[in-house]
């Protein structure tokens, strides 16, 4: 039997088509319509206060990138907790790459620190590459009579109290550095510790402490001045700032190496696409010799690397800290 379409039959026929064509565009075009990213401003999270180190090194990097990315990078400094404060900001936002964080040593130090925390510093992020590195300068009060480490454990082991050292808090990378080589010197050493940097450095100069195992670019300006002595460098290499100051490994403890740094992350579960495109960002803005100098000049090693690196070295830094805080028994403020 030969189907004959009427009028009206032809007419169903049509609208039908018409609506299924509008339905089958209207589903497309969320996918046709998604813009490139990033197609808007990006926030970078530093856990710590405006002019610290960890801050000026993200504004270096966060001015680049925004150029290299398209967008601008702007820093969101969220300082508290010993950066905790940010890092879970950061671990809850949307991973959209819209947030990204300026991850350093404290985290993977607070990762075994402290007992509970409502994030996890390794699981909750996703590396995306190393910015630099820094290293402590082991610096003393001038009017000691110590010029080497030598003298540094020669005055520990013979000085009724020990030799004193002050941090800028219970935790953190300059205490850890100190409380690592306590072990391996194995001499007594007391732990001051401060609210921050300044007022550690504060005593020191006064001389109400014997010494610090300061980042490097709080302490260069002391050590330059005349106002302290840097009698080694934590790093495994001089620092070609300070090519007098030998490291800690060339004064009796080989292997000796101790440094803080500086990545980004943002939160799990970050589309690999966007990994890669801040990573191939954050490699062209390492490479640029003005951005080379200004963290050169800061004492800061730049890293560039892939993200599997960074994953892999944050990873390696957690396990290492474990087992400096259980035994150092170092506990949060």
């Amino acid at each position: 039997m030969r189907f004959h379409a009427t009028p009206r039959r032809r007419r169903a026929f049509s609208a039908a088509l018409a609506l299924f064509t509008a339905l089958a565009c209207t589903a497309a075009l969320p996918l046709r319509a998604q813009p490139a990213w990033p197609a808007k401003p990006i926030r970078l999270v530093v856990g710590y206060a405006a002019g610290g180190a960890t801050d000026v090194v993200a504004r270096i990097v966060a001015a680049e990138l925004g150029k290299q990315l398209g967008q601008p990078v702007l820093v969101d400094n969220r300082a508290g907790a010993n950066s905790n404060l940010g890092a879970e900001i950061v671990a809850r936002a949307p991973a959209d790459g819209y947030t990204l964080y300026v991850y350093t040593i404290a985290n993977t130090i607070n990762a075994s620190l402290y007992a509970k925390l409502a994030y996890d510093p390794l699981k909750d992020f996703e590396a995306m590459g190393l910015i630099a590195k820094v290293p402590n300068i082991l610096v003393v009060n001038p009017q000691l009579p110590i010029k080497t480490v030598a003298d540094y454990v020669h005055f520990a082991k013979t000085s009724p109290t020990g030799v004193t050292f002050a941090t800028s808090g219970s935790g953190s990378s300059i205490h850890l550095s100190a409380e690592m080589f306590k072990m391996v010197a194995k001499i007594p050493m007391m732990h001051v510790p401060y609210r921050g940097s300044a007022p550690a450095l504060t005593d020191l100069l006064g001389g109400q402490v014997h010494s610090m195992f300061d980042n490097a670019p709080s302490a260069l300006p002391h050590v330059r001045g005349g106002k302290l002595r840097a009698i080694a460098i934590t790093s495994a290499q001089r620092s070609p700032l300070l090519p007098d100051v030998p490291t800690v490994a060339e004064s009796g403890f080989p292997g000796f190496d101790v440094q803080s740094w500086f990545g980004l992350a943002g939160p799990a579960g970050t589309p690999k696409p966007v990994v890669d495109k801040v990573n191939a960002g954050l490699r062209k803005v390492l490479a640029i010799p003005e951005v080379r100098e200004r963290l050169l000049n800061l004492a800061a090693t730049p890293e560039p690397g892939s993200p599997g690196q960074m994953r892999a070295f944050t990873m390696a830094e957690a396990q290492r800290w474990r087992e400096v805080v259980k035994q150092s028994g170092a506990r949060p403020e």
